[in-house]
């Protein structure tokens, strides 16, 4: 059988790193192994990255230097190399990832050659818009151009049903994308007890809960908000330690300001972690994974604390927690400090509560319950998913071509 050649267009890629980039990467690498894949993408800051360490095709295009940001502005419009490599890659389905010139790219050579286009919403573009500009009629007109590429798509997918709904009920999408979830290659710890390698190095006391939190250390992701809820922990004796895996330059400093005024010594900053069997025994050690972000639109930390039976507390109505059923398996507490520690008192056994024997047995049932649900329903494998998504391509392009003919 005839391998299928898929286009995987990008507005961003290594060296820069962000959820969709890592999106992309497994994608790529999962289905490359039955596929043809080339990712079409940027050029680079950096001289010298060198794409041969990929297992897939990579094709960057010409960029203009952005000053002042990290992002930079693909031309693929004025780059003659990066047309005749679209020409030579023959694809027979064109997956976009984000709504600027790339995209527009591999919309325009779609149409050209008559094959379909799959358009991927990933977050909730008029907050990341509006957090960049600040004049709403420029804000409106970059929606509308965004809105306008994803309409001419044959297929829209969003990453859980809350993203959906908003490009949908909205946004102004034409029609309602259909859930394509994302996925971690993080396995299960087969013995959890490894994760305990983390008391002595961290001088964790057998009574102590583990709070955790992975992620750029940005305001946008309610960091301070987190340390203001552990402040309400501590003030009504809960004995814990909280780790803050992440970095961030203005969003660090003001999370080490506000842990120091609120005297959380229990907090640690770990940084960065890039080994990830060194996050898996974070991720494993902890209780809970805090997670009050109203930024995110499907976090794949999440997905990986389900991966290690770690249940997730989130903020209600959290777009990243719409995969979320309340109690069974993760946690919605309200907006506000105060109330987001009553719910992590309110679900996690602890030396304060003053229950009966029995009422602290269901207490305990019902979290182990928690965690199971979050790992049965929660947790899903790129693998997993690269499986089902060369399925869906295979589908759009039959129904495609029995619709629209032949690709020219």
């Amino acid at each position: 059988m005839k391998k299928l050649k898929i286009g995987l267009f990008i507005d961003s890629f290594f060296p820069m790193v962000d959820g969709v980039v890592m999106v992309v990467d497994n994608y790529a690498r999962r289905l490359c192994q039955s596929a043809e894949v080339t990712v079409f993408a940027p050029g680079s800051k950096q001289k010298g990255f060198d794409d041969s360490v990929f297992p897939y095709r990579v094709v960057r295009s010409k960029i203009l230097k952005v000053p002042k940001l990290d992002y930079v502005l693909p031309c693929p419009g004025l780059d003659r190399k990066f047309k005749r490599a679209m020409e030579e890659a023959d694809l027979d389905i064109v997956h976009l990832h984000s709504p600027a010139t790339i995209g527009r790219a591999g919309l325009a050579h779609a149409r050209k050659h008559n094959i379909p286009v799959v358009a991927h919403m990933h977050s909730q573009f008029k907050r990341d818009f509006s957090a960049v500009v600040s004049w709403k009629w420029f804000v409106n007109l970059m929606m509308k151009y965004a809105m306008k590429i994803y309409n001419r798509c044959d297929v829209c997918w969003a990453v859980n049903g809350e993203i959906a709904r908003l490009l949908y009920e909205d946004y102004g999408c034409k029609v309602k994308p259909t859930v394509q979830r994302n996925a971690t290659e993080m396995l299960p710890l087969e013995d959890p007890q490894k994760a305990r390698a983390l008391d002595e190095r961290y001088g964790i006391l057998p009574r102590e809960k583990v709070f955790l939190f992975v992620g750029r250390l940005v305001l946008v992701k309610g960091i301070l908000f987190l340390a203001d809820a552990l402040k309400v922990l501590k003030d009504r004796g809960l004995k814990f330690r909280m780790f803050f895996v992440g970095s961030g330059q203005e969003g660090e400093i003001r999370l080490r300001k506000r842990l120091e005024e609120l005297e959380l010594s229990e907090c640690i900053l770990t940084g960065s972690v890039s080994d990830r069997e060194e996050l898996r025994l974070c991720y494993a050690r902890a209780d809970l994974f805090l997670f009050p972000s109203l930024y995110d639109a499907n976090s794949i930390v999440q997905i990986e604390a389900a991966s290690q039976r770690t249940p997730s507390v989130f903020l209600e109505g959290a777009a990243t927690a719409s995969t979320v059923t309340a109690d069974r398996n993760g946690y919605l507490a309200p907006n506000d400090p105060a109330a987001f520690a009553d719910k992590i008192l309110a679900v996690l056994p602890n030396e304060l509560d003053r229950l009966t024997p029995e009422e602290a047995e269901k207490k305990r049932t019902a979290f182990e319950s928690v965690r199971e649900h979050a790992f049965r329903e929660l947790y899903l494998t790129w693998d997993q998913l690269a499986e089902k998504v060369l399925k869906d391509y295979e589908k759009i392009v039959a129904d495609y071509r029995s619709e629209h003919g032949e690709k020219r």
